[in-house]
Order: C-alpha cells, then structure tokens, then sequence
C-alpha cells in the first residue's frame, strides 16, 4: 500500500499519531541542541572548579615553601658563627665569609645587612641580579619592617624572608644585623608549579611576564593576562593565538607591594574538542528529523485539513445565518462523521431558533408588561386611594380641590411613563431638565407614599432641598418614589423612619434616602440593579432600583448605596448640574 492511499485510510487518531511523530523528529534535535549548550556549560563549569582546585594547590605548595625559608633563615640567624662574623663589622670579611653560610641555606638568594641596614653581604644565584635590588630591598624593609617581600632585578623575582640576628646578653638583646633569604620563581618554579595544578602557569610582576609555561609565541600575548586587577580569581576567557583558554588570576604580593601574580590557564578547546564531533552529529541529525518531519507533516496536514477547511466555512456560514451551504461528509474517519453530526445539528439549530424567536416574543411581551403594571401601580394606587377620599360626603371645597389635583398629578405621571416607554422603544431618551426646587419634588413623592394605608404610619421627613437645581422633576419623582417605596417595604409599619436629605455639593445634585431598616441582604448585594432582583417582597417584579439606576444615566448621574447594615440603608443620588459631554 502506498503512502497516497495508507494515510487516508487512517482514523483521524491515526493521522495525528503520525503527525505527532514527524513533530517528535523536531522535538528531538532540539534536546540534542539543548543537552550540546548543557554539555558545553558543564564543561566551562568543570575548567572553572579546577582552576580553582589549581590555585588551591599553588597556595598550599607555596605555603609550605615560605615555612621552610622561615625555619631555614631562622636556623642560620640563631649560628653562633653567623653572630661572631657580624660582628667583626667589615663588610668586606662577611661577604666573604657568608658564602659559607649561603651554600647551608640553599636558596637563590642570600642578604646580609648591618645593624642600620646597610647591606654587608650579597649573594645571587644569577650573576645580572645587581647589588642594588638588595639595597631597595632592604630600605623597603626599614619603612615597612615586613618579614617576607617579593623582589625584582636582571629580570628575575625572588621571595624573599627576613629574619634579624641578635647576641643575647645578661642585659637584653643586642641587634647585630639582618639576614634575608630567598627563592627564585624561574621557568623551573613555574613548571613545576604547572605540573601540580595540571594547567599553564604564568608569574609575572607589574604587568609583565617573568616565568611561565607557555610557549614564547604566546608569551607576548600572554603579557595582557598580568594587566588583571590584582585579587581576581573569577574565571575569564582569554585567547592566545588560536587557541582559547580559561584564565583565572591571583595576587601574591601584598597590597603596599609591587603586584605580583599568578595567573592558571586552562585550555578550552583542548577540552571540548569532542564538541566539534557532536556538533556534526546534532547538524545530521536535526537536517534529517527536520526534512522527515516536513515530509509528513505536509502529507498529513493536507489530509486532514481539506475536510476540516469545508466544515470551518460550513461554521462560518452558519455564523452568517446560512443554513444551506452544502457540506462534504463522505469518508470514514471522525471528520466525515463530524460533519455528519454538524448538518444535523445545523438542522436542529435552525429549529430551534424559530422556536427561540417565539419565545422570546412572548417573553419579552411577558417583561413588557410586567414593566408597564409596575410603573404605573403606583399612580393608580394614589388614584384609587384618592377616588375613595371624594367619595366621603362630609368633605370642604379645598379638600375636594385638592384631591382631585392629586388625581390630576398622578394621572399626569402615568401619562408621562407612557410617553417615557414609546420614547425608549423609539431609542431615544425622553428627558426634560429644567431648574427647580428638589423640596418640592421630594414632598410630592412623601405626600404620594403617605397616601397608601399600608405605608400611613411610617414616618418619612424630607430635609434641604431649597436651592434650585437643575434636572427633570417628573423623572426624579420617579426614582425617589421607587427607592421610598423599597424603604418602606423593608422598615417596620409602627417604628419606620425614613429620611429624604438633599444637600448641594460641588458636583451638583446630592439625595440621600435613609432608612432604619434591616439593611440589604448579601444574596443581592452583587445584582442589586440589576433587572427582576427582587428578595423577600410580597409586591413588586424587581424593576423598581433598575429604573432609578436609568434615570440617573439619563441625567448624567448615578446611583450607590452608601451604607447597609443592621441600622438601616442609604442610597445615594448624584445629579450633575450640566450633563457629561456626549
């Protein structure tokens, strides 16, 4: 069976395990590239800790020869035969009597000096060491009294350690002089110190170099390493010539000192050269996974995409609200039958979307209504209430006025709820703002409250409201009706109180209703304006803080409850003088 015909005759599961395999090829050289960078850095890591494990090794070596140069300057300064020659104090006769005591001590480097430190004896390993780079030495040492020093002359260094001689007497002791001995750090030292520490060694002095290990074509670029702050030990890259090398520098002289130093290199490359190897390996490799990959991934891909692409365009038509576009569900895998199931799903959408469509008339005539019923109970309730109040015969003329012009009044107010619903179904806002008393508009909504039997003992007072103000009386009765409403719902019918406050502030408007409640329940704290919230009302459908939240809006304003808790609630009303820009 060719490729053409075995992948279509897959299961889509079947097809993305093939496909999951070309991407594996990908995955895969890329764990070959991750584990070369962590292969590399280990590496790094691994000439870092030896080169600090090399400078451990130069310290404790060196370490070891400064004792042994103290114990040997100490021994030969305690020679009784040492003492009696310095104090014959002829330089001549102990320069050449101390050529005795220089082949006892060994070293490179033998000094002697006076009781005023004038140099008395000499002797150099080197003939081009001169004679003045002890007498440097030691005025070095009659400023800073140091019992070791490092000192340069004819190209060479030496260490240097100081021990004085002096003759015990009944009275103290009495200083003859000063012996100093010391060792060169040749090419000799620097092999030897390259071969303990497995790495290239280079000692230099105020930035030159004066013993290493390195071949002479590298000696002249080597001379940069000694330029390193003295004391630094972190690891750096460095080439000399074509090679790369991991360097790490120590200080050896003290602080007051001319710097000298020691720098440990060890070879980069040599070290990773088997990295040349693994990069041809992971090159191969990742050519090969990639090509693999790309191969199958398109073979696939084109398999499974085509029919996906006709069903994509079959959503995409339905979004559209085209329920005819024609869908290709021949086939056997789980596409064919995906799109089986989607045609008749669309199907069934469709019918239920008429039948969505019915329902939402209805219940939209259902929320209509019961909009309409909630907004206009109440001036029908102050109707009836006031109808009632006519009806007693034993009533005076003013009485009587003024009954039917709260009949006039509610029956304007339904008038202009009417007008306000035929405003919002044409989209428009039906506001009418003009300056008025907010006195007055709160009394009428009290008055109006206080007409209902079951609301007549409730105590309710208004407060401030005098200054004129500029918003739409008819709408904010409505609002300030809806939220007294609600307060007297909750209060209790013998103790309630409500209060209307109104005070001015600079953003305009301020109206705060305050109730004694038992505060607003936390199942509603969240949708408390939120249309049909409603929690333990006998009446009422849940629109009444919806509409006060609206007429806010209309205003440019808003509406929070300020404070709720077991000592009541108040809300508060905010009404800009002049409305935001829109």
């Amino acid at each position: 069976m060719s490729l053409r015909t075995f992948i279509p005759a897959l299961t889509l599961r079947g097809k993305f395990l093939l496909a999951f395999a070309a991407i594996s090829a990908l995955l895969t050289a890329a764990v070959l590239l991750t584990v070369r960078y962590r292969v590399e850095v280990r590496v790094r890591q691994q000439l870092s800790d030896d080169l600090a494990g090399s400078i451990e090794s130069f310290r404790f070596q060196h370490a070891q020869r400064e004792r042994m140069l103290e114990r040997t300057a100490g021994l030969l300064a305690a020679l009784p035969t040492l003492k009696a020659l310095m104090t014959s104090g002829d330089p001549a006769t102990i320069q050449d009597a101390s050529s005795t005591f220089w082949e006892l001590a060994g070293s490179q480097l033998f000094v002697l000096a006076d009781r005023d430190g004038r140099l008395a004896a000499f002797h150099a390993s080197s003939a081009q060491v001169p004679a003045e780079t002890a007498e440097t030495g030691l005025r070095a040492y009659l400023e800073r009294h140091e019992s070791t020093a490092w000192w340069y002359g004819g190209g060479r260094i030496f260490q240097v350690f100081f021990q004085p001689i002096t003759l015990e007497t009944p009275q103290g002791g009495y200083a003859l002089g000063l012996l100093g001995v010391g060792y060169e750090v040749s090419d000799e030292v620097a092999a030897e110190v390259g071969r303990v520490a497995a790495s290239s060694v280079a000692f230099g002095y105020d930035g030159r170099i004066v013993a290493t290990t390195l071949p002479a074509s590298a000696r002249a670029e080597g001379a940069a390493l000694m330029a390193a702050p003295a004391g630094r030990e972190a690891s750096r890259e460095v080439r000399l010539g074509p090679e790369v090398f991991l360097a790490s520098t120590v200080r050896l002289s003290t602080p007051t000192e001319t710097p000298v130093t020691l720098t440990v290199l060890k070879s980069f490359d040599a070290a990773t050269a088997f990295l040349a190897s693994l990069n041809q390996w992971i090159i191969g490799i990742g050519a090969v996974a990639v090509l693999s990959g790309s191969i199958l991934v398109f073979f696939v891909s084109t398999t499974i995409t085509r029919p996906l692409e006709t069903l994509v365009s079959g959503v995409r038509a339905l979004e559209r609200g085209d329920y005819a576009y024609p869908l290709d569900a021949s086939g056997r895998d789980e596409v064919a039958a995906l799109t089986t199931a989607f045609a008749a799903m669309r199907g069934q959408l469709q019918r239920t979307q008429h039948q969505l469509l019915e329902a939402e008339r209805m219940a939209t005539i259902g929320r209509m209504a019961n909009t309409i019923s909630h907004d206009l109970r109440h001036p029908l309730t102050a109707i009836q209430a006031y109808a009632e109040f006519l009806a007693e015969r034993e009533l005076s003329a003013a009485q009587r006025k003024d009954y039917l012009e709260e009949i006039r009044i509610a029956i304007n107010r339904m008038l202009e709820e009417i007008n306000s619903l035929l405003g919002f179904s044409h989209e428009r806002e039906a506001l009418s703002r003009v300056e008025a008393r907010p006195a007055d508009v709160m009394d009428r909504a009290i008055r109006t409250v206080k007409a209902l039997p079951d609301y007549e003992y409730v105590t309710i007072q208004a407060d401030g409201g005098e200054e004129p103000a500029f918003f739409d009386p008819a709408k904010l009765e409505r609002a300030l009706l809806n939220l007294l409403f609600n307060a007297a719902e909750t209060v209790s019918p013998s103790t309630g109180k409500i209060l209307l406050q109104a005070t001015r502030s600079a953003d305009g408007l301020e109206i705060r209703v305050i109730d004694n409640g038992p505060g607003i329940p936390a199942a509603i704290t969240d949708t408390l304006f939120e249309p049909f919230v409603s929690h333990g009302k006998q009446k009422g459908t849940g629109l009444g803080l919806t509409v006060v939240q609206n007429v806010m809006h209309q205003h440019g304003g808003r509406v929070t409850v300020e404070a709720s808790g077991a000592r009541g609630t108040t809300f508060l009303i905010r009404i800009p003088d002049r409305p935001a820009a829109s």
